[in-house]
């Protein structure tokens, strides 16, 4: 099944210690790139969780945020040690007059030492850790499946285009075959306007046929898109990382696409071609989405 890189999930535990709350969101990106916002007490974790959303998504730019709270303390934090603060600020304003530093003591000063007036809530138990990684996993599952029914909307979309593709290529498939020949009969018409006695020249005639139809046959480009299609459609319903894959399977088609309408001498031929190269551009649209 393919997925959207396109989603969104949240989960959230309440156990009789702590409050973990996990959110994720993914969007369009041509690798994985993630990004996490932990609490301070889980930044020894950080590997562990980018390893829980590797496992489970390929492609995409991913933000992971986790808050916490823990005995109603806040992402990690008890309430501030006031002494230790107070003893903070005038050292450094004790420090600004010594040095003749102009002006008063601000917060992002202090703030610079908070180490020393905060005091970080305990470390989390592997049990607490557990439950946090179970909501993350819930909430990882929660995108993933918002994932895959987007994709399947996707999908069904492109299934659509390229069986229109396929009909388009089979219609241009029967015109080929007459085609040459008629273009060929148009020439001729030409040639006995100008030429008194055409029959003279049947054998540069026939040379000149033959030369055409190798130059115009589309055979060969009819069947190189056919093929594909076919890889189209199994790429979609059985690959891995569908987006990468198809992408390339649709650069191929519009090679082909491109090919047929430069040698067509068919306006009929040439409009189908179109129609082609417009489904294509809508089909390399949607696939930007795809993971």
């Amino acid at each position: 099944m393919i997925e959207s890189m396109t989603g969104y999930g949240k989960a959230s535990l309440l156990s009789e210690s702590f409050t973990v709350e996990s959110e994720i969101k993914s969007i369009n990106s041509r690798f994985l790139d993630i990004s996490l916002r932990l609490p301070k007490t889980l930044y020894d974790k950080e590997i562990e969780f980018r390893n829980l959303i590797k496992q489970n998504i390929n492609r995409g730019k991913v933000t992971l945020n986790i808050y916490l709270k823990h005995d109603e303390v806040d992402n990690g934090f008890l309430n501030y040690n006031e002494k230790s603060l107070k003893g903070v600020a005038d050292l450094l304003q004790k420090i600004k007059t010594d040095s003749g530093i102009a002006g008063e003591v601000q917060v992002s000063d202090i703030m610079t030492f908070q180490s020393v007036f905060f005091k970080d809530a305990s470390e989390n138990s592997e049990e607490e850790y557990n439950l946090i990684k179970k909501t993350v996993l819930d909430s990882i599952h929660k995108l993933k499946k918002m994932r895959e029914e987007e994709g399947s909307i996707l999908a069904k979309d492109l299934l659509e285009r390229v069986s229109k593709i396929e009909n388009v290529v089979k219609e241009i498939s029967d015109l080929g075959r007459n085609t040459v020949h008629e273009y060929f009969q148009k020439l001729k018409e030409r040639a006995r306007e100008l030429v008194e006695n055409i029959s003279d020249y049947d054998d540069r005639l026939k040379l000149e046929l033959a030369l055409l139809s190798e130059k115009y046959d589309i055979t060969e480009e009819t069947v190189r898109l056919n093929s594909h299609i076919q890889q189209f459609k199994q790429t979609l319903s059985n690959s891995v990382e569908v987006g990468k894959k198809i992408n390339f399977v649709v650069q191929e088609m519009n090679r082909e696409a491109n090919t047929i309408n430069n040698k067509s001498v068919s306006l009929e031929i040439s409009n189908r071609g179109m129609v082609i190269k417009e489904e294509l551009e809508k089909i390399r649209e949607q696939i930007q989405n795809i993971e």
